[in-house]
């Protein structure tokens, strides 16, 4: 089945502009089955709506910043504003975190899950441009699997500043800094840890233990060339030279352990993981060679072999041990977790925008695959259980340089 947008519709993606110094947020589009929220530790705030079922969507910035919002379930899309033109982006499934000349600017999509691990509450509010943190030089931004509590770490490489913002502000449309520090510029990285953060600058060898206000714990885990941070159910995860660092908090400290890589390997190190958002196992590339996989619940490392050259991977992690991976001719890989072996694949989608240098953003939830296809002005939804197929595409008319999976 193919599906897309109607004409009238594709006439305004991507392009429509909000005055930013209005303050008016854009209104969220389709109709919802709504209840009150359910209170305090369930992820609402004043002022949203909490759905019977959540109300996914794929937000977009393309390469002039325009965003832009297509509601999954009624195939409607809302231009969210502008801004910067975006160099990267990173995602918690609700805020996009766009790296632009001014720093990093963030953009609430109004759409987010609260997961209580046995069940789940969806919401929907009105989506809005929250504001710029500054900084120098690309920054590594990491987040949690919750939108509306804890914390949200920047480091900018040129500057050598981390940063601590209170997420919860985020959610009430305020940009507020638990600390902002001036450490060794370079590839640095601040992780939010529960009520902590674990920070490594650019001259690091270690990741060093903080407060939420900034206050040093004295951990000091070594941790060589760290590189490469995401959170899962079970804890949050740094890549290092040797392994893989795993942070939480226990009896109210901050505790860390590490799960080193196979003695009997020899392939690159991780350093950027992927997954179904909140999934226990995460993927990576080891270079040209191979896949790795780390389950952070039974904290070891599976090496795959690659079946052919990649630019990304992900863990589906679901019942079938899905895992995704994108060829560098363009094809979508389903892969066996449990060996790597070939599932099925996709035609190749999106080589025009491999062969013009505009890298594909490759995303998963637990029933469909989403591939963004710059050059070619197009979003594929994929169906990876059925044999890969096609369930729909969408045409834009600008190249969607960053894609999120919102409402997850």
């Amino acid at each position: 089945m193919r599906s897309r947008i109607t004409p009238l519709a594709l006439a305004g993606i991507l392009t429509l502009i909000l005055a930013a110094c209005s303050g008016t947020p854009a209104t969220a589009p389709g109709t919802d089955t709504a209840t009150a929220p359910t209170g305090a530790g369930h992820g609402a705030v004043t002022g949203a709506v909490e759905l019977a079922e959540p109300r996914l969507g794929l937000t977009t910035i393309d390469q002039t910043g325009a965003v832009s919002h297509l509601d999954l379930l009624d195939e409607s899309v809302s231009d969210l504003g502008t801004v910067g033109e975006p160099t990267a982006m990173t995602t918690d499934g609700r805020y996009l975190f766009a790296q632009t000349a001014s720093g990093v600017e963030i953009i609430d999509s109004g759409v987010w899950t609260w997961d209580h691990v046995d069940h789940f509450h969806y919401y929907r509010a009105d989506p809005r441009l929250l504001g710029t943190v500054t900084g120098a030089g690309a920054a590594t931004i990491a987040t949690t699997n919750l939108s509306t509590t804890g914390s949200t770490g920047l480091f900018f490489a040129e500057s050598g500043e981390a940063v601590l913002l209170n997420t919860e502000a985020l959610s009430k449309g305020e940009i507020t800094e638990r600390f902002r520090l001036t450490l060794a510029p370079g590839a640095g990285l601040v992780v939010p840890v529960g009520s902590f953060a674990l920070v490594a600058d650019g001259a690091a060898a270690s990741v060093a233990g903080y407060t939420a206000d900034g206050t040093p714990t004295g951990l000091d885990e070594p941790c060589v060339a760290p590189a490469g941070t995401i959170t899962t159910r079970v804890r949050a995860v740094i890549g290092c030279a040797d392994g893989a660092l795993l942070a939480s908090v226990k009896d109210d400290e901050l505790t860390v352990e590490r799960i080193p890589y196979p003695a009997d390997v020899s392939v690159p190190a991780a350093t950027a993981f992927h997954n179904r958002e909140g999934r226990p196992t995460v993927a990576a590339l080891a270079g040209t060679e191979g896949i790795w996989l780390l389950d952070t619940r039974a904290r070891s490392w599976t090496l795959l072999p690659a079946p052919a050259p990649l630019v990304q991977v992900t863990a589906v992690d679901d019942a079938d041990q899905h895992l995704l991976a994108l060829t560098a001719d363009g094809r979508l890989l389903v892969l066996n977790g449990a060996d790597g072996s070939t599932i099925a694949e996709t035609a190749p989608l999106v080589a025009d925008s491999l062969a013009a240098g505009d890298t594909p953003v490759l995303l998963a939830d637990q029933q469909r695959a989403y591939l963004s296809a710059p050059t070619e002005r197009r979003l594929y939804e994929i169906d990876f259980a059925d044999g890969a197929r096609l369930a729909r595409s969408f045409d834009t008319t600008t190249e969607p340089a960053f894609v999120a999976e919102t409402g997850r």
